[in-house]
């Protein structure tokens, strides 16, 4: 992995993200093509449990993308947004949150 890769886990892990969850993004970002959750179960060796709380977590977070699928069943496959993405993502969020506590703090 590269030096900027390490530098974004490194990033992503100051802000809370799961040790778990950058092997998930880190596995969508290599594979470059929508995984099912027990995709991912059989590439990483995880409990399916894990796997979908986890990702739950990181599409909450911005950092994956599901599609809903029917193939005689309902569910959903998973893709990671690339870095650059995430990290405007992460930018804008921040942004907003600083914005809304200057917001606050200009009340008092």
């Amino acid at each position: 992995m590269s030096d900027v890769y390490e530098r974004l886990e490194t990033l992503l892990r100051s802000l809370g993200v799961k040790k778990t969850e950058l092997r998930i993004y880190r596995l969508l970002l290599e594979k470059k093509r929508p995984m099912r959750v027990t995709e991912i179960v059989k590439e990483l060796g995880i409990s399916e449990r894990s796997v979908r709380e986890h990702v739950l977590s990181l599409y909450r977070r911005g950092m994956l993308r599901r599609e809903l699928i029917q193939q005689g069943w309902l569910g959903y496959t998973y893709t990671a947004v690339s870095p650059s993405e995430l990290l405007e993502n992460l930018k804008r969020h921040i942004l907003e949150r600083i914005n809304e506590i200057e917001k606050e703090l200009r009340k008092e």
